[in-house]
């Protein structure tokens, strides 16, 4: 069945007798946000079981049986299928089709496309709910963080808001990190709200980061390697490394999101660069749109949500630091080699 936000966020809430939730659509950390939305329903002590769409279609029945599985100690479990696609058909048939599941699944799917099996079971089943996140428009992408800001402790006037969203290209992950740095900096908290102003967004924001990340970004994203090498060592050199780098990336990412959903709306590129205006800086604007040419929403939400793990490696103590940075923006790169 086909869920408005309404729906899917009362359901999450408490599942009840949707047995399965499907989250699709190109905005994958609007997805992501509802994932956390039922791991809260369910709560602290609950079991998450995690599975790969890959690992169930070799095993279909196994959803099914975990689904129905009762804790050994009697905590309530629920289950994450990520990433998803038409590769859990199968499993979720035979999950559909079983006598009991007390344990709720979501998958996260990205985007799907109108003909895709697995869409096509969840509209069509009772027991399943499905929801396409997309990309808030700017106007929306303002409102989303006012309400986001509430949550950090943070008074912002709408225009401050806007500008959040707009450096973050409306992605709610990237806003999440943008308020979380600015109540840091700011010592507030939702016990003790502070208004902040466009003092802090011009020394911490999203737009502000040192030097020239444009060349790193156009050779990630245009897949040149050479060019790519080449930055990556001038930047490490100025001692740009790391987190600088993967927000830098998830930025254009974000953009490209935003521009592309435009795009599978059927607008053409060159209609969606000339409505996109004064937002993108001149110098930008030719890269931009051969990448938009490129790069489609689901390689897009796959690139950021990867990009996303990278930032919690480099930030992970005993890992890799910021290697898992450039480790990433070739894995980019190589990927938009292959779109070419």
């Amino acid at each position: 069945m086909k869920a408005s936000r309404a729906q899917i966020e009362a359901a999450l809430a408490a599942p009840g007798d949707t047995r399965f939730f499907l989250l699709h659509g190109p905005d994958d950390s609007g997805s992501r946000a509802l994932v956390k939305a039922l791991a809260a329903a369910m709560g602290p002590g609950a079991e998450r079981i995690d599975f790969s769409g890959a690992e169930l279609k070799g095993d279909p029945a196994r959803l099914a049986d975990e689904a129905a599985a009762i804790s050994m100690f009697g905590d309530r479990r629920w289950i994450l299928v990520e990433p998803a696609g038409d590769e859990l058909a199968e499993a979720l048939e035979a999950l559909l089709a079983s006598p009991a599941a007390g344990n709720p699944v979501v998958a996260v799917a990205g985007g799907l496309k109108p003909a895709s099996k697995l869409l096509k079971l969840a509209l069509a089943a009772p027991g399943a709910l499905a929801f396409a996140s997309y990309l808030p428009d700017a106007r929306d992408a303002g409102r989303l963080a006012l309400e986001m800001a509430r949550g950090e402790g943070l008074i912002l006037r709408p225009d401050v808001a806007h500008r959040i969203a707009e450096a973050c290209g409306g992605n709610r992950a990237l806003i999440g990190q943008e308020l979380a740095k600015f109540a840091l900096y700011a010592g507030a908290s939702p016990e003790a709200p502070l208004p902040i102003d466009h003092d802090v967004v011009d020394a911490l924001g999203a737009d502000s980061d040192e030097g020239d990340l444009s060349r790193l970004v156009d050779s990630a994203a245009g897949g040149d390697a050479p060019a790519l090498a080449a930055e990556l060592a001038r930047l490490r050199s100025e001692g740009q490394e790391g987190i600088t780098l993967i927000r830098a990336m998830l930025r254009r990412m974000a953009l490209l999101a935003r521009l592309r959903a435009e795009v599978e709306q059927g607008n053409s590129v060159g209609a969606v660069m000339a409505s996109a205006g004064k937002s993108l800086f001149w110098k930008e604007k030719d890269a931009i749109a051969a990448q938009l040419g490129r790069w489609r929403s689901a390689l897009i939400a796959k690139a950021m949500s990867r990009l996303l793990e990278a930032e919690r490696q480099v930030k992970a103590a005993g890992g890799v630091g910021p290697l898992a940075a450039d480790e990433e923006l070739l894995a980019i790169c190589r990927q938009a080699a292959r779109l070419r």
